[in-house]
């Protein structure tokens, strides 16, 4: 039976342009790599880079070739990553490991498992432009990858996504789809006592681009999925905007289909955490009231 989860809407605001967290996790403790090799594995990936041990406790990595705009002047994007420290996987509550669809069966065993983590973020990259700092994070992640071989698993904080390490090594995606792909979480709910459903989508604010929201009913959910991380694809990497009472293409037999023309318009989330969405009216397949 699955398990039922109260909406808490009135939880923290999730501003967008927040920094980007990624988890490490791991089985044994391990120590940060000589700050050549780090130097090294992230040119590789990143381009010009200066590397900087604060402290034995962590490292910080000045993308030289990434400069981040502001009104008062501009510095290089630095990323941190901190040194191993004790990780508790109950820490993850039952909500978010819900929408774990990348590890349905293997997230429970994943998070009891590793009792060790690393915490790589970022600070100054909400001054990039939406498509240098999603190619950043990525690049930055692949380098990751590659420094912590016996890395079990990344999870994404902010949107609750996690992987196997090894789907990151193996990773065959380039551009831009990787950060849809691992970043972006597109997730499911039905409405309990109803025959409604919701998908939205959980992590795009980092790049200030609104979430996604759809609240439906008839309609195949899956097909609902895959018009999500569509239509999050098209605003990253066009760059356009999408205003109220603007249309985007619907769906037909499961395709989108230009024929078939959805409203959007901004809301405030309906599943927490607490957000301004773009809603997507789906005329006869849409629940709720809308204005």
């Amino acid at each position: 039976m699955s398990k039922v989860f109260k909406q808490e809407v009135d939880t923290k605001e999730q501003r967008p342009g927040g920094p980007l967290l990624i988890t490490l996790l791991f089985k044994q403790s391990v120590d940060l790599p000589e700050i050549q090799r780090i130097a090294e594995v992230c040119r590789k990936h990143i381009g010009n880079v200066e590397c900087r041990k604060d402290d034995d406790k962590s490292l910080f990595i000045f993308a030289l070739d990434h400069i981040a705009k502001f009104q008062d002047g501009e510095a290089p994007v630095q990323l941190l990553l901190t040194s191993c420290a004790n990780f508790d996987g109950k820490t993850v509550d039952d909500f978010t490991r819900s929408q774990m669809w990348n590890c349905q069966e293997s997230h429970d065993r994943i998070l009891e498992e590793c009792r060790y983590s690393m915490l790589a973020t970022d600070f100054l990259a909400g001054g990039l432009l939406s498509l240098e700092r999603a190619n950043l994070e990525m690049d930055f992640l692949a380098a990751l990858a590659e420094l912590f071989p016996s890395c079990e698993a990344f999870f994404f904080n902010i949107s609750g996504k996690l992987f196997e390490a090894d789907e990151i090594r193996n990773n065959q995606i380039e551009g831009l789809d990787r950060f849809i792909r691992y970043a972006v979480n597109v997730r499911f709910f039905t409405i309990q006592g109803t025959n409604d459903m919701m998908v939205d989508t959980l992590g795009m604010g980092t790049l200030c681009i609104p979430d996604l929201q759809y609240h439906f009913h008839d309609l195949n959910p899956n097909w609902i999925v895959n018009h999500a991380y569509n239509v999050a694809s098209y605003l990253l990497s066009s760059g356009n905007e999408i205003n109220s009472r603007e249309t985007v293409d619907g769906i037909k037999d499961g395709q989108m289909d230009s024929s078939i023309q959805w409203k959007c318009q901004y809301e405030n989330a309906l599943i927490q955490p607490n957000r301004i969405v773009l809603d997507i009216d789906m005329e006869e397949y849409s629940s709720g009231k809308r204005e």
